[in-house]
């Protein structure tokens, strides 16, 4: 079944806000054609997946778990779950098999929906007891639900089981998974009405972010109605959860016990996704200078294509740049996501054929 998004959903994901706004803009210069795939001195253009949203690496270190995010574009055609093997530089589908587990989800989830599945945010922890969970959310299949996959080593490589699922009835954008079999994730636009967007992008309150629990279900977090709740992780504790803001340039820590707000930083980019650096301590978040085409810089270069990245201390909530695309070229559209392994930083975009990979030494 080909799924339909809202509208306001569709144009905010793939950067096109602009395109139902002439008036404001004015006529804007056609964005420059993407630099070509490989090496370009110190950056690296991996190409081969499509629409890479969201990324995980796998215990072992050797892979990414990368997600496809093709919704809108195509139907959910060559969405998908897909391996980078980081050593060979080359993508392949992750193997997926179903095994229903009642102690997985809820309930009331009618099965599984491998291959019309169009996953967007993904998030891998441990559950208790040690098993390896990737939680994913889901715009296919006729569903707007949070996917849950156990992950398996085989044969030098990687498979998922599916256990369960959860639905929901407003589309979620991104999911941390929590022991309990829980989660928490972030509505972008449930506090708009349908067919009406025209807020959408000033940074107003437009979703909220969610618990649930396993046998009760979810819950919305107070004080957390912000600009497009986006990107969000979870302290190893389980005490501190942190959000993007994303119309509003902002990354937000929450109390989860308190149930409140606890500190926010402002940043030069609209944050999407937001991973851990490997050692646990800090945070990366990236994304687009700006979903319109007025580049702040005046450049005249529609902003999609212009991204950074910083590194977040989430005790001070303080940040400082990691890099900033402005002078580097055309390296890839619609940054949403980036991730530390080793030395490196791999970047995603929830459009395109292409990561980006990048030099980092802290």
């Amino acid at each position: 079944m080909k799924l339909i998004l809202p509208a306001s959903i569709l144009i905010a994901l793939t950067g096109m806000v602009w395109a139902q706004q002439p008036a404001a803009r004015g006529p804007q210069p056609p964005a420059p054609p993407l630099m070509e795939c490989g090496t370009h001195g110190d950056v690296e253009i991996l190409c081969g997946t499509r629409s890479p949203e969201d990324l995980e690496p796998t215990p072992d270190g050797k892979y990414l778990i990368v997600s496809q995010f093709v919704n809108g574009r195509g139907g959910g055609a060559g969405a998908g779950l897909v391996l980078l093997d980081l050593a060979k530089k080359t993508y392949s589908k992750i193997p997926i098999t179903a095994e229903p587990r009642k102690d997985w989800g809820d309930a009331a989830c009618p099965g599984p929906v491998i291959d019309a599945m169009v996953p967007h945010g993904i998030s891998l922890g441990k559950r208790n007891g040690g098993t390896m969970q990737l939680y994913v959310v889901n715009h296919g299949g006729g569903r707007q639900s949070i996917e849950m996959f156990e992950l398996k080593q085989a044969g030098g490589s990687w498979t998922l089981v599916w256990h369960g699922c959860a639905i929901t009835m407003a589309e979620f954008n991104d999911v941390a998974v929590l022991p309990d079999g829980g989660f928490i994730a972030t509505h972008p636009t449930s506090l708009m009405t349908p067919g009406n967007n025209a807020d959408l992008m000033s940074g107003k309150p437009s979703g909220e972010v969610a618990r649930w629990v396993p046998g009760k279900g979810e819950t919305e977090l107070p004080g957390t109605r912000e600009g497009y709740p986006n990107g969000v992780l979870v302290s190893a504790d389980g005490r501190t959860m942190y959000f993007n803001a994303w119309t509003a340039k902002e990354v937000h820590r929450y109390d989860l016990k308190e149930g409140k707000q606890t500190g926010v930083v402002k940043l030069d980019f609209m944050p999407d996704n937001i991973t851990w650096t490997s050692d646990h301590k800090k945070m990366l978040a990236a994304g687009v200078k700006s979903a319109r085409g007025d580049c702040p810089t005046g450049s005249g270069t529609p902003c999609v294509q212009q991204f950074g990245v910083a590194e977040i201390d989430p005790a001070k909530m303080e940040a400082k740049t990691v890099f900033d695309s402005e002078g580097k070229g055309a390296l890839i559209s619609g940054v949403s996501v980036a991730l530390q392994v080793g030395d490196s930083i791999y970047i995603g975009a929830f459009s395109g054929d292409r990561l980006v990979k990048i030099g980092w030494k802290k």
